[in-house]
């Protein structure tokens, strides 16, 4: 080690030390900041900005983003081992594939497609709720399911504020208790309706909510992240209209029009006298008394190897989901899960998200992919979490079924037939003529957690600081793979109502591969809940063990909805804010006792 290395310098005292700087850590340092305190944020990525970043001349570069990936965690950075069961040796990821997480301010925040949903009542509840209707044994063998120690009707006003924050396009299909038409029924009662609304479909969407109607299913425009209309948001930041360039998931927004860290937040953020980022820095472990019961401040190094110790009266972890896990079991806070003897709680109850549906292929249509957004599409949820009765199914949860373009991007959208040659000249005329001709119909699933599906840290591999990675345990278990299967048959029925000449069923029918990409949304590991025997957080996202620290993210989360989790990730940060400002400020301590 170098004699930069070995030394430590020690910083001024913060009021707040936020880890990341994405959509948990701006909205947080915004709201604190504007309380008067001093807030630091270390990010271990760049600066990223809208003008300079991804600026219209060269945001659309399908090489540079989605290729080659410049915006995500380069693995030669930080990564982790995979393995599908514990019996198996983990070995290390050296390529992001299945998911992709993002690097820099704005964090995946600034590449995602935009899908903003709220989780439905059931969800916060789902262990008490299935039990009730169907029984302890209808349950999935293993299984680790639990409540979240949270309600719905306790974060709905926090769901609007982050929806009112982003400008989220879409339609209610529960105002108040009364079900309204075009909206979906199944979701909880909210106050207020959408502040823009939705996109304008298009030819595929049209068809699937025709098809979908004569399922007896009730398709409603998807909530969008891509705005339909120009909106000032409530922190006085302005986005424009959707161009429906195609060009969202893997990258920023050159025309200001997907929400984001950088359109939502920041131009806020940085008027802030009290706020400051670094960028650039790595936080190796968050500091603990000798107790282990209070955090003093982060250790990090910066982009030439400097180690710095900042001190800090309130710690916030607002990295991605799998880091945040890993800074925990790195720092010693909470007891690392154990999954022989069943004990600990961080790294416990890791999940992901299912995906499956119908590829369909028409004769003559034109459906013009390359006119889309991360988040166009028509969405039935008459088969998401308990909408359905699930007697006899042989499994529980449930996907939220759609239609949608996200982009028709001229390296990676080659759609064929099957049976179509990979190379050479057949494989051209097949491209070219199915490029307008084929769309999907797709269903995007829960996963349930289960006591062989975790995270820890890998008694092998190290990164570059000699640090061991965090290695994940994970597969798809029976109770998916059936769910996945069932969704995908009705898929295929309603794409072949859609009038497709054939269809291609997708399901889960291999171990789960880091290879695909499938989606980016990672949950638990940090779980919250009720007991800190099965929970690392309580219900306002604190340490049960170390009460000035709060774990932001989808690390919270329990088991995983079918519904991608931003909304939901961004409804916990204002819940978790809420106290924070209201209760822990005047009295810093743990906000519950058990």
């Amino acid at each position: 080690m170098d004699e930069a290395r070995q030394m430590t310098t020690i910083l001024p005292r913060k009021g707040v030390v936020i880890v990341g700087l994405g959509w948990t850590g701006s909205i947080l340092a915004l709201e604190l900041a504007r309380q008067g305190l001093d807030v630091v944020a270390i990010e271990r990525g760049p600066w990223r900005d809208t003008a300079t970043d991804f600026n219209i001349g060269t945001a659309a570069d399908e090489l540079r983003y989605s290729a080659r990936q410049e915006t995500l965690v380069k693995p030669a950075q930080e990564t982790l081992t995979m393995r599908n069961t514990p019996a198996q040796t983990a070995l290390p990821i050296r390529s992001w594939g299945s998911f992709l997480p993002g690097s820099g301010v704005g964090g995946s925040g600034m590449h995602w497609n935009g899908q903003t949903w709220r989780f439905l009542p059931n969800d916060f509840v789902i262990n008490s709720h299935l039990t009730a209707r169907y029984g302890a044994a209808a349950l999935p063998q293993g299984h680790q399911i639990q409540d979240w120690g949270v309600t719905y009707d306790e974060l709905e006003p926090h769901y609007d504020a982050f929806e009112y924050l982003c400008g989220i396009s879409g339609v209610a299909g529960n105002l108040r208790g009364k079900i309204q038409e075009e909206g979906n029924p199944f979701e909880g009662a909210r106050q207020r309706g959408y502040p823009t609304p939705p996109l304008k479909q298009g030819y595929a969407q049209d068809l699937f909510a025709k098809a979908a109607r004569e399922h007896g299913l009730h398709p409603f425009p998807r909530p969008s992240a891509n705005l339909s209309t120009a909106y000032t948001n409530t922190y006085g930041c302005s986005l424009a209209p959707c161009t429906y360039c195609g060009f969202c998931e893997r990258f920023g927004c050159a025309n200001y029009a997907k929400s984001s860290p950088q359109t939502c937040v920041l131009p806020a953020l940085m008027r802030e006298k009290t706020f400051e980022a670094r960028t650039e820095c790595e936080v190796t472990k968050v500091n603990l008394s000798a107790d282990g019961k209070h955090a003093t401040g982060v250790t990090y190094v910066d982009k030439d190897g400097v180690e710095f110790e900042q001190p800090g009266d309130l710690v916030l972890l607002c990295a991605y989901a799998l880091f945040n896990v890993r800074l925990m079991l790195l720092s010693g806070i909470g007891k690392p899960y154990d999954r022989d003897r069943n004990e600990g709680v961080v790294g416990r109850n890791y999940a992901y998200q299912s995906s499956s549906g119908s590829t369909a292929f028409f004769e003559s249509a034109r459906f013009n992919p390359f006119a889309a957004s991360g988040s166009l599409g028509v969405t039935a949820d008459d088969y998401n979490g308990d909408n359905f009765d699930h007697g006899g199914l042989g499994f529980v949860g449930g996907a939220s079924i759609t239609s949608a373009h996200t982009n028709g991007r001229p390296i990676s959208y080659r759609p064929v037939p099957p049976g179509t040659p990979t190379w050479g000249a057949a494989w051209k005329r097949a491209t070219a003529d199915t490029y307008q001709k084929v769309t999907t119909v797709n269903a995007a699933g829960s996963v349930m957690s289960y006591r062989d599906c975790y995270l820890d840290l890998d008694p092998t591999y190290k990164d570059p600081l000699g640090r061991p990675l965090l290695r994940m345990t994970f597969d798809f278990q029976d109770n998916e793979r059936k769910m996945a299967r069932w969704m995908a048959e009705h898929c295929v029925d309603i794409a072949k109502t859609m009038g497709a000449k054939q269809t291609v069923l997708n399901t889960i029918t291999e171990p789960w591969s880091v290879v695909p990409y499938q989606t980016t949304h990672n949950t638990g590991g940090a779980v919250m809940g009720s007991d800190p025997k099965t929970s690392a957080l309580n219900k306002y996202l604190q340490s049960w063990d170390v009460s000035n620290v709060f774990v932001m993210g989808a690390s919270a989360f329990p088991q995983n909805a079918g519904y991608n989790p931003t909304g939901t990730v961004g409804a916990l940060t204002y819940w978790a804010l809420n106290a924070i400002k209201t209760t822990y400020l005047k009295n810093p301590g743990p906000l519950v006792t058990v």
